[in-house]
């Protein structure tokens, strides 16, 4: 017998509960299904399997009466509240469960969804280093794997434990058809099983509610569409611990630029892994490397192969031979590289510092420090915590993305006598975009 109360997909904890943690076991993530003749509600099939879960949730668990077992969006997302409210409950659920069909994927709604959960399990990592894999898939509508982007085609799950029916037909090919009832049930109990065990071996810690209207998909931009992650260089601007300015604490620094943790001791990671998880979690691939390792940039010599992001610690500026070569960088103008500038406030030799090495980086980088404030300010005024670098580098990914778009080398099409077509920009996926008749290359510096 079910003690839920459902109100829009709701589940209304007592007080009791509330003092308790009754957090909702799982948010269920899916793709509205546009209405159609005849005035049925087409998510109807979806409701069902909610209730269902919630039903198994509630027998598996010790959830009181009135606690919140799932969380269901019924309503049309928009009026007053409703990013808040979803900003809440993808701040504290404890398993996020999308419903894989083709439209999920192409729904921005559901890829801020899902960007606004990895948040938090990239966050939980980084304090623990410990993984928190805590995205069950479900399967609404079988979706071939060359459809799916790259955070899901990485989720490591294997669907036929819920039944070989369950992975041709799909969880909405089983409850259409009566003849599917028993297939229905077992794939139903199975997900509700998974769901319990997970939240109960991740234990993902609750986090910050993400502005669910400004989280940007994490399955791409609608116009490069779900598909391959799409490559991104993750650049490093740091010493060592056996290169530190003297008087420096090595606490922060390992044996490599890369080892570099600037919010330790809160963070355990290095930022380099973080942000390559941030960035992945963008469905970029990206490939992290150190600015002294790259000689000096020789590939920007030419036009750029993929857009890339500077991370950038101000005390490397006090080697002059880094800074010599960091103020070439900049020279060059290479508007599709973006900088974020972390700066734990908590490390004191940092604020004893500060206004000396931010200076030193605004003599040394000038065009970096321009285009950082015209893009992001926060990246380039100073990230304080690791928070607000999760909340920052999307922001300066999609800047260099979009001056990668721009810059990207033309290639003209092949043709035939002496007719000619407009020349085509390659993306970061390899695909092609029309450049505008009235692109002038020369007012690229304006942009910075």
């Amino acid at each position: 017998m079910r003690v839920l109360t459902q109100d829009g997909g709701r589940v209304h904890a007592s007080p009791q509960a509330r003092a308790a943690d009754h957090r909702p076991y799982f948010f269920l993530s899916y793709a509205h299904t546009p209405g159609y003749g005849g005035g049925t509600d087409p998510d109807m099939w979806v409701e069902r399997l909610f209730q269902d879960l919630c039903g198994h949730v509630m027998a598996m668990t010790d959830l009181p009466a009135g606690a919140s077992a799932g969380f269901m969006d019924r309503e049309i997302r928009s009026g007053e509240g409703w990013s808040e409210r979803l900003g809440s409950v993808l701040a504290t659920c404890r398993v996020f469960v999308p419903l894989f069909s083709p439209r999920y994927f192409a729904s921005e709604m559901c890829g801020k969804e899902w960007h606004a959960f990895e948040q938090r399990a990239i966050a939980h990592r980084a304090r623990s280093n410990q993984p928190a894999e805590a995205i069950v898939p479900a399967l609404w509508v079988p979706v071939p794997p060359n459809q799916l982007p790259g955070p899901a085609e990485r989720l490591q799950f294997n669907h036929r434990d819920f039944g070989d029916r369950y992975v041709s037909d799909g969880l909405y090919g089983l409850i259409k058809l009566r003849l599917f009832a028993q297939e229905y049930e077992r794939a139903v109990y199975e997900l509700a099983k998974r769901i319990v065990s997970v939240a109960a071996t991740a234990r993902i810690e609750v986090g910050r509610p993400v502005d669910y209207r400004l989280a940007p998909s994490a399955f791409g931009s609608l116009s490069s569409g779900a598909g391959a992650p799409r490559p991104m260089k993750v650049t490093i601007v740091a010493p060592t611990r056996h290169d530190l300015p003297e008087g420096r604490s090595a606490d922060y620094y390992g044996d490599n630029p890369q080892d570099w943790n600037p919010y330790h001791p809160a963070s355990v990671r290095s930022l380099a892994y973080v942000a390559e998880d941030l960035v992945r979690a963008l469905n970029y691939q990206a490939t992290i490397t150190s600015f002294d390792e790259e000689s000096g940039h020789a590939e920007s010599k030419g036009p750029p192969n993929r857009p890339e992001i500077l991370v950038v610690d101000r005390w490397a500026l006090m080697d002059e031979d880094r800074r010599r070569r960091l103020a070439a960088f900049d020279a060059e103008n290479r508007p599709w590289v973006t900088m974020a500038v972390p700066w734990n406030r908590e490390d004191p030799q940092s604020r004893a510092a500060e206004a000396e090495l931010t200076e030193k980086l605004e003599q040394t980088m000038p065009s970096k420090i321009r285009q950082g404030r015209a893009f992001c300010r926060a990246a380039a005024r100073g990230v304080p915590s690791m928070d607000a670098f999760g909340q920052v580098l999307p922001q300066v990914v999609e800047a260099a993305a979009q001056q990668y778009l721009r810059h990207a080398a033309v290639y003209p099409p092949a043709t035939g006598g002496g007719h000619t077509e407009r020349a085509r920009l390659m993306g970061p996926m390899g695909n092609t975009q029309f450049i505008p008749d009235m692109h002038d290359p020369a007012t690229d510096a304006e942009d910075v």
